[in-house]
């Protein structure tokens, strides 16, 4: 069996086998909704969906939600089956704390058991398709952005740099300056991160350098051409 690489950012996490020239078999949102039941479970209106990011600022940070994720991707999505796990790679980014790295080993080897398991960082994976082993990455994710020089397969740390600051915090930004344009208007994070994106592509296509929006019921915000 091919191992199996998973990549789990704050926004989307990306899995697959390990195939030359191969795109990844699944791509699905890091974000899960869990259901949490209040009193002893007959009422139906007393069960509730709680919202939760298993990682954050590229870190892991509910190992329960993570767990969940990684083993519905792993068994259900990708086809393991129990008692017969494969081996495992594990794309890490810039300045993991050992804290995480060892409790996301303990996690593969005493949870999932694998037969394998390799953390190695965002920025020589990168590198490495497109064969090369030297460079300068520049990882700009949802939470963060991490600039790292690699050297012959290793990442210089003291010459590397992360920000605390990605694709989150500009939607978040574009959701104040929508709300000074109509204070009263209650917005949806998740609409602006669809016009954010929507923006993204409109304006690779046509390049353009502004954006004009239109609110359509005083409710949802909408992009003009």
């Amino acid at each position: 069996m091919e191992a199996v690489v998973v990549d789990a950012g704050s926004k989307l996490l990306k899995a697959g086998f390990a195939s030359p020239d191969q795109d990844p078999a699944l791509i699905m949102p890091t974000k899960m909704k869990r259901v949490v039941e209040d009193g002893d479970g007959g009422d139906a209106s007393m069960i509730e969906e709680v919202t939760v990011d298993p990682v954050v600022r590229g870190f892991i940070r509910d190992w329960d939600a993570m767990e969940d994720l990684l083993r519905h991707v792993l068994y259900t999505d990708l086809g393991w089956e129990v008692g017969d796990e494969g081996q495992i790679l594990f794309a890490e980014p810039l300045f993991t704390p050992k804290a995480i790295r060892e409790q996301l080993v303990q996690l593969m080897f005493e949870t999932f058991n694998v037969s394998g398991f390799y953390a190695s960082e965002q920025a020589v994976l990168s590198l490495y398709v497109v064969g090369r082993i030297s460079g300068c990455t520049v990882d700009i994710g949802h939470g963060k952005i991490d600039i790292a020089p690699v050297c012959e397969g290793a990442v210089q740390h003291i010459a590397s740099k992360r920000f605390q600051i990605g694709g989150i915090d500009l939607t978040n930004l574009l959701a104040q300056e929508l709300c000074k344009s109509n204070p009263l208007m209650n917005i949806d994070i998740s609409e602006v991160e669809k016009l954010k994106e929507q923006y993204k592509e409109h304006g690779l296509k046509r390049h353009t350098p502004f954006l004009m929006v239109r609110f359509v019921d005083s409710q949802s915000p909408i992009l003009l051409s």
